[in-house]
């Protein structure tokens, strides 16, 4: 099926997210939407599926001007949608999903009819190789696997159009790989894919056709053979460079010790952290690297004193952390970035300008006599989001309609805006884009030179590659070495798998 939009516009106020927009999708193809975060690639989608209202313009499937009330429209017409953060029931399994809110019944007394739902999966999951379980509990699957239930449901409602938003935004590399050739498959099978991506490296691998859109218009078309710098330069509208700039590191003494750690979840008894050493010293950046799920996420935040300690101890510019309070921690020069900046970053109901002070609000100058000082408030944030390039309407406005890349910048903004000894950051720059990436990096390498101790916790080996001084590998909750960054991938991929750990123990 061909999908044509043909001057689309969408304004929320007097803030106009697509700016007559043209997109012409042929079957069998992969069609990627590049840009930065907050371009309006997202929006573009939501009014194909019938979740916006366009102000202006059309969609035509195979020629013929359509229109949608709702995503259940869209579905019937034949477009598919996987969304950035999936829109799936955690405590029903994969059939379940799959057959919610098109559930079929057999039997005089109408029961639903989940062996139907089954042989779907199963058609569905051998025909692409998804190996998908479809008597498995969503909540118990990895989130690549959930994403391929995400896309069983599209296909098993027919949709020869299929959008995916920011597919590989929260995937492992070894998932991103997986995920990439069942576009290929998805593609050769005849279904339109609509790829909405800022990851260069993705388009480049598996697009036939891109279409570049900046602050709501589309600035041009590319080709996967054009080169990264090229893409990018049409991302951002000015020339990017694609590797850290960094000089050697001048180390000093340590600043953040980590001594035998222990954590253990109270609930479950597992142990994912066990038995960790590390030392940074400032003025130098670790990396901790590792598929993610192997105790990284724990590790940097029993650090900071956000889950309890069965063991070891933290130790920060000589003095051992110790029944502190995470507040504590923070006052003691522990900057802390979270892995999920939605749920743990920002408090999506406040505005920008509150996001930013939310760990100093009771402080001066922004505080006086226990008032908050609102002219004071807003000329940080003013000067914050001029400074970290947060693309909002208003320092007023709610994080929470800011788009992901925006309010990892928001959270950036206020860790970086104290004094710190030690900046922890669980991956930085999930969801940016490359001008904002190659902006993140700067600012991380700054805080080294200033001799911040710097811990980033990244699966992306390109980033932990370009930024690291040394490379802590995790795996099963234990460090298996500590390298330098001049290790082979491969060595490091043996290493992330627990091979290395392994050979040594034999």
């Amino acid at each position: 099926m061909k999908l044509e939009l043909r001057g689309i516009t969408k304004k929320f106020g007097d803030f106009t997210a697509n700016d007559s927009i043209d997109l012409l999708v042929e079957p069998g193809t992969v069609h990627a939407l590049l840009g930065e975060n907050g371009a309006g690639k997202s929006t573009l989608m939501n009014v194909l599926f019938g979740l916006y209202d366009a102000d202006g313009g059309e969609v035509l499937l195979d020629d013929e001007v359509r229109t949608f009330s709702g995503p259940g429209d869209a579905m019937a017409a034949g477009i598919g949608m996987v969304h950035q953060h999936f829109m799936l029931v955690p405590v029903f399994s994969v059939a379940e999903n799959v057959m919610l809110g098109h559930e079929q019944v057999k039997g005089p007394v109408n029961l639903l009819d989940l062996d139907a739902a089954r042989d779907k999966v199963r058609e569905l999951s051998d025909q692409f190789g998804f190996d998908v379980d479809p008597d498995a509990m969503v909540e118990n699957l990895s989130v690549g696997a959930q994403q391929r239930v995400e896309i069983i449901k599209a296909l098993s409602r027919d949709a020869e159009v299929l959008i995916l938003d920011e597919p590989t935004a929260v995937l492992t590399p070894q998932e991103t790989d997986e995920l990439l050739e069942i576009v290929r498959q998805l593609r050769d099978s005849g279904t339109a894919v609509v790829l909405i991506t800022h990851k260069l490296r993705e388009v480049k691998a598996v697009a036939d056709t891109i279409t570049v859109i900046r602050r709501g218009k589309v600035v041009g078309t590319a080709k996967p053979t054009d080169s990264q710098e090229e893409l990018a330069s049409l991302m951002v509208g000015r020339d990017v460079s694609m590797t850290v700039d960094k000089g050697d590191a001048n180390p000093g003494e340590p600043m953040l010790q980590v001594e035998n750690l222990r954590m253990v979840d109270e609930a479950t008894g597992v142990t994912h952290v066990d038995d960790v050493s590390l030392e940074v010293r400032g003025g130098e950046i670790l990396a901790v690297a590792g598929v993610q799920g192997n105790g990284q996420t724990e590790l940097a935040e029993a650090i900071l004193g956000l889950l309890p300690i069965a063991g070891g101890r933290v130790i920060l510019d000589g003095k051992e952390l110790k029944s502190r309070s995470i507040r504590q921690n923070l006052d003691a020069g522990i900057g802390f970035v979270p892995e999920d900046r939605t749920e743990d970053g920002v408090v999506a109901a406040f505005t920008v300008a509150n996001n930013l002070i939310l760990d100093l609000y009771d402080r001066a100058p922004y505080s006086r006599r226990g008032a908050i000082d609102p002219k004071v408030v807003r000329d940080h944030a003013d000067e914050q989001v001029e400074k970290f390039d947060v693309r909002t309407t208003s320092t007023q406005a709610l994080t929470g309609s800011l788009s992901g890349g925006n309010q990892q910048k928001v959270v950036l903004a206020r860790e970086l805006a104290r004094d710190l000894k030690v900046l922890i950051a669980s991956q930085p720059t999930r969801g940016l884009d490359v001008g904002s990436i190659e902006f993140v990096h700067k600012r991380l390498i700054e805080e080294r030179d200033k001799g911040v101790a710097v811990v980033i916790v990244s699966s992306e080996l390109d980033e932990v590659y370009a930024l690291a001084d040394r490379i802590a590998v995790m795996y099963h909750g234990k460090v298996v070495d500590i390298v330098d960054p001049d290790t082979d991938r491969d060595t490091l991929g043996l290493m992330m798998a627990g091979a290395h750990g392994e050979e040594e123990a034999a």
